[in-house]
């Protein structure tokens, strides 16, 4: 069963309450999203440590191919 983007946005909003988060459904198929993730808890972190807190945070959605969410580009940031 495909996922919708305020599912998605709600688990990311559920570890990462105060980010600025877009999620966009870039098939328009409910399977391949893209998602940009701005919070000050990235900062000092690598891209790979940003990245991983938020798959994390989609609490194995996206795990093996019985996963909800079968594709998510991903943009991790600190604010400006």
């Amino acid at each position: 069963m495909a996922m919708q983007a305020q599912e998605i946005e709600d688990l990311i909003r559920d570890s990462f309450p105060d980010a600025k988060i877009t999620i966009t459904d870039l098939a328009g198929d409910g399977n391949h999203y893209a998602a940009e993730v701005i919070d000050e808890s990235f900062r000092g972190q690598n891209r790979v440590q940003q990245q991983r807190a938020v798959y994390a945070a989609l609490k194995g959605k996206m795990d093996g191919s019985q996963g909800e969410l079968h594709a998510l580009a991903l943009t991790t940031k600190a604010p400006e």
